[in-house]
């Protein structure tokens, strides 16, 4: 029992040395004002001389004290920066020189030499010459064919369904172990312009090809972040029948050209604006952003959108000639990590 006691005692004078140090810390970590003309008590402020580092400190308590009222101090002296420059601003009027540009990835990315001019021949003759001309010298209209992968689960499934309210005149089919280089025939004698086919890995849909019919392109895209409309917040009423507008964002290399060219040869060429949906294909750090909205004038001035759904983002793997053939297909561009994302500030759409 008394051994106990002894044990007891010395851990409360520990607790009490303990406190003590922290006090005296605190102490330490502040020095006084000069002493204002009322006589009231001036508060304390934390002294950080030129070159401060809290790293030299070798107390625990005391560096966390430290850099705490270090990083209070920064803010301050920051918030009040922008204060006083809000206030030049504000006095110089319309002499007040432009804002500076934040730096951002995006526009310090690293330029690519294959980055389109639209007003370049050789870009020109190309389009007028690839596999997608007939359908923008509207010789043919779209008719798309959307399938999966053996054995899909439901959220698969639904996703290829909410796909086809999405692009007109397209049709769902089930797999049903069929080979692609069996399917793809008969998808050209039936006069389908594209396939696209939906893979899946522990039930959640992680990959999409689309092959543009009879003669390719074939891309291979990893597909993540997907919500189907059920899973959505604040979304609008089913989309109607009506033909979509599509945006197309940032495909400015002879790479994302192609991309993006494939992408609006799924889409009829008239949309129907009274329907007010459009489909967005936007392209950031070579992530492709899906999204459809439709919009809605609130005045003549404002207009809000809403989101219908589904929504996912896709990052191209591989562009293949002609269409799948993932034995002997010779192949445009294969995504290769180790080579290729060197560094962030590069892009290859």
């Amino acid at each position: 029992m008394e051994e106990a006691g002894d044990k007891s005692g010395g851990s409360r004078k520990k607790g009490l040395k303990r406190k003590a140090a922290t006090e005296e810390l605190q102490e330490a970590a502040v020095v006084e004002d000069g002493a204002t003309e009322s006589g009231v008590q001036p508060r304390k402020v934390a002294a950080f001389p030129p070159g401060f580092s809290t790293s030299e400190i070798k107390n625990k308590q005391r560096r966390h004290l430290m850099f705490t009222r270090w990083k209070q101090q920064q803010r301050k002296e920051k918030l009040a920066a922008k204060k006083k420059l809000k206030k030049e601003r504000e006095a110089l009027g319309d002499k007040a020189p432009p804002k500076p540009i934040p730096k951002t990835i995006d526009n310090q990315r690293v330029y690519d030499e294959t980055t389109v001019d639209p007003n370049d021949e050789e870009v020109a003759y190309d389009e007028a010459t690839d596999e997608f001309a007939s359908y923008f010298n509207r010789q043919t209209s779209p008719k798309i064919l959307i399938t999966t992968s053996d054995r899909p689960h439901g959220r698969t499934v639904r996703l290829c369904e909410q796909l086809s309210t999405v692009i007109p005149n397209s049709h769902v089919y089930y797999r049903r172990g069929l080979a692609l280089k069996k399917i793809i025939p008969q998808c050209i004698a039936r006069d389908f312009t594209d396939l696209i086919v939906i893979n899946e890995d522990r039930k959640t849909p992680n990959g999409l090809i689309l092959s543009h019919l009879p003669s390719g392109p074939t891309a291979h895209f990893k597909m993540s972040s997907v919500r189907l409309r059920k899973e959505m917040k604040r979304r609008g009423k089913d989309p109607t029948e009506h033909i979509p507008e599509i945006i197309l964002n940032n495909f400015t290399t002879r790479l994302g050209h192609s991309i993006g060219r494939m992408f609006a040869s799924l889409f009829p060429h008239n949309p129907q604006f009274i329907g007010r949906q459009v489909a967005t294909f936007h392209n950031q750090r070579d992530y492709i952003f899906f999204r459809f909205h439709r919009y809605i004038f609130k005045s003549e001035k404002k207009v809000g959108i809403q989101e219908l759904g589904p929504r996912f983002t896709l990052k191209l793997r591989s562009l293949q000639k002609g269409t799948f053939d993932s034995k002997y297909g010779e192949y445009e561009w294969v995504h290769k990590p180790r080579e290729m994302d060197t560094s962030r500030r590069k892009f290859h759409l």
